[in-house]
Formats: structure tokens, C-alpha cells, sequence
């Protein structure tokens, strides 16, 4: 996963937000031959990142053929829902059915309340995560295929009969929405609207128990959600992680010196105290056993690699090949 960072510093060989786009869509290629599940982009707006993800993953749905493609989040604060379903649908159609779409309320701004500037303002007795919630409501109900739009009785082309519905659709996009949850309560509310579960390195402290087993029982309540929902089909679930096995003098060089290997404390907001999880960087032989302990992890089925995008394209294809090759074994990761 990757937050497409980029800065003009001569130390980075991410510059422009030509380079991130371009090296974003290289990286995918380059992971997909090396036989990763997915690949996966943060979008964050006001900031030298990804900030609209649809032709990054049309272009990476179009330069290859096996990988997932998908979102870690989509603050849909920001977004318009039938815009949205126009655009991801058409993302998923490119690849071939591929899209795995990261959506959620989105995380602290770069700017005061950046969705007004978007256009967006969430009436006088809601939040902007009733907000973010109520535009999900609405674009889920779309790429379900809701016919709700009354047709012109004079039209420009010929339309099917009854009222008509947001093209292009996509029949099987819907059982690949994902919502980012920090809280026991909106993963609940996820499983209820039979939405897969992302959680990331960052979730409300809601016990004062170490990030990964909160993280854990977070993932127990959602799967309990879903089974009294009484969905269908089975859910997935995945967590992220920054995972760096230590195998050359260059890698020790970048994160042999980590420091962040216990979890952190802080404020996201006047009202939000939440627990930032550990990162992981040692011998691939130490990984294995740290990642064991992992309880999060264990109970996830999909595992989210965060990447340092500013070191570049082949570096970064170094660390996923290092992953796959001297810690995914050892493991029993696929």
C-alpha cells in the first residue's frame, strides 16, 4: 500500500506528482510479476499524495492483469456517490473486475474542514462522519444497480424501459467495498451494510490494550456483525502493516535503526484518543517470530505492506521480494 508521497527534495526520487503516479502504476506492474496480491493507494486531498484514484487505477487495471487494485482510503466526505459510481465502475470494468475499494470517513485533514471546499456541508444537526456515512448509504444503493432516474420522453439515444440507473455498472463491484474502521462500533456498522473490513496502523485506544489484540477483538466483532446480519457470502478482512525485513546493507541502512517497535499513544482530535501500532523491521528469522505474536494479523485473511514510495520503484519491488521470499514461507502466507 502505498500513501504516494512526493516532495521536490534531492533525496527523493519521488519529486513531482508526475513521479508518484508513474512510479505508482510501474510498482503495481512490478509486484504483479512478482507475484503480490494487490496494490493498494491512500488518498489524501490538500497533500503531496494520491488525491483522485480512479485513473491511477484505470491505468494500473490496463497495464496488467491478475493483481487487485484497490483503496486504503476514499474519504467520502469528499465524494459525490453518483459521480463516484460513474468512475469506479468504469476503474473496475477496465481491470477486468479487479477493483477492491478502500472507503471510509477519512483521516485528520490538511486543511479545516476541506470538504466544504468540495462542495459539502453536512446540515446543522449532523457531523461530517454522518456525512461520510450517509454519501456511503447513498453510493452503495447505486452500484447496487438502482433504477431511480426518470427517463426524458424525448430523449437524445434510445433508452431501455423504466427508470433508469448510473452507467457504467459493474454486477459484481458491490461485494468489493471495503470500509476503514477505527472503532468496535463502525466495524459493526460495516458488516450490517456487507462491507469487507480494512484496519489500518491507527484505531481508536478503546481498552488500553496493546494495539494488535484491540485490533484483533475489533475483527471478532465484526465478523459476529456479519454472521447476525446474515450475509451470504464470506467477508475479508485486512489490517496494514510497515514490514521491513533487514537482508542487505541497504535495508540497514534505511530501518536497521527503527525505533518505532512499541506501540504509540496520541490525540487524533480534541475528542479521539487512539493507539498507533508498532512497525516491524529486523532479520527475516526475527520477523517470522514477531509476526507469529501478531494476534491481529493471525485473525485477518488479507495483509496490507505499507511502502516507502519516495525510495523508488526498484527498491520498493526489493522489499515486497524480500517479504515473499525469506518471511511469507515461514509463516504459511500465500
Amino acid at each position: 500500500m502505498s500513501f504516494g508521497h512526493w516532495t521536490p527534495s534531492p533525496y527523493s526520487q519521488t519529486r513531482s506528482a508526475r513521479d508518484a503516479l508513474v512510479q505508482g502504476i510501474e510498482l503495481a506492474v512490478a509486484a504483479e510479476e512478482l507475484g503480490v496480491d494487490g496494490a493498494y493507494f491512500r488518498v489524501h486531498h490538500f497533500a503531496r499524495q494520491y488525491a483522485s484514484p480512479f485513473p491511477l487505477l484505470s491505468a494500473i487495471g490496463a497495464r496488467t492483469s491478475k493483481i487487485e487494485i484497490g483503496t486504503g482510503v476514499i474519504d467520502m466526505r469528499y465524494e459525490n456517490p453518483l459521480y463516484m459510481a460513474e468512475d469506479s465502475a468504469a476503474a473496475d470494468l477496465i481491470s477486468g473486475e479487479r477493483l477492491q475499494l478502500g472507503i471510509s470517513r477519512g483521516s485528520p485533514e490538511q486543511v479545516i474542514e476541506g470538504w466544504r471546499y468540495f462542495g459539502y456541508d453536512p446540515g446543522e444537526k449532523a457531523t461530517d462522519a454522518d456525512m461520510a456515512r450517509a454519501h456511503t448509504e447513498t453510493y452503495l444503493k447505486i452500484i447496487e444497480g438502482a433504477q431511480f432516474a426518470e427517463p426524458n420522453p424525448r430523449p437524445m439515444f434510445p433508452n431501455p424501459p423504466g427508470k433508469l440507473r448510473v452507467e457504467p455498472y459493474s454486477e459484481t463491484l458491490r461485494d468489493r467495498i471495503w470500509w476503514g474502521s477505527s472503532s468496535l462500533a463502525t466495524a459493526r456498522w460495516a458488516a450490517t451494510l456487507g462491507m469487507n473490513l480494512q484496519s489500518s496502523t491507527l484505531k481508536n485506544d478503546e481498552n488500553g490494550k496493546p494495539f494488535h489484540i484491540q485490533q484483533r477483538e475489533q475483527i471478532e466483532a465484526y465478523r459476529e456483525a456479519w454472521k447476525e446480519a446474515g450475509h451470504e457470502r464470506e467477508p475479508r478482512v485486512s489490517v496494514s502493516r510497515s514490514i521491513f525485513a533487514l537482508v542487505d546493507e541497504e535495508d540497514r541502512r534505511y530501518f536497521g535503526l527503527d525505533r518505532q517497535t512499541s506501540d504509540q499513544i496520541g490525540n487524533i482530535d480534541d475528542q479521539t484518543r487512539a493507539i498507533f501500532g508498532r512497525s516491524y523491521a529486523a532479520e527475516p528469522d526475527v520477523l517470522i517470530e514477531e509476526l507469529a505474536e501478531d494476534e491481529a494479523i493471525q485473525a485477518a485473511d488479507t495483509l496490507l505492506l505499507t511502502v516507502p514510495n519516495q525510495l523508488g520503484v526498484d527498491y520498493n519491488a526489493h522489499v515486497l521480494e524480500s517479504i515473499l521470499t525469506h518471511v511469507a514461507p515461514g509463516l504459511g502466507w500465500r
